[in-house]
């Protein structure tokens, strides 16, 4: 693997847990969450953010700073609300 793909990898990574961890700081509550759902939680909510900032015309991802931490961290925010209506539903 070339070590421009490796670092893509790990900068997704290291940004999805940085956003997971924000986003659990910033929205409290009961989850039972571990370590490797924060960093689902966060991967998965960058991906979200970054769709929705393009759709709504602000931008996606610029490479790992500051810009994408913010738009990542609102997407894994989005994302564990979301979560918790569909667990207060059961």
């Amino acid at each position: 693997m070339p070590e421009f793909e490796m670092m893509g990898l790990l900068s997704w990574i290291v940004m999805g847990l940085a956003a997971g961890a924000l986003a659990r700081f910033l929205s409290p509550g009961e989850d039972s969450m571990g370590c490797f759902m924060t960093l689902a939680t966060g991967i998965v909510g960058a991906i979200l953010g970054g769709f929705a900032a393009s759709w709504l015309g602000f931008g996606g991802f610029r490479g790992f700073d500051l810009y994408s931490l913010i738009v990542a961290t609102l997407g894994a925010v989005v994302l564990i609300l979301i979560l918790r209506l569909f667990r207060r539903r059961r």
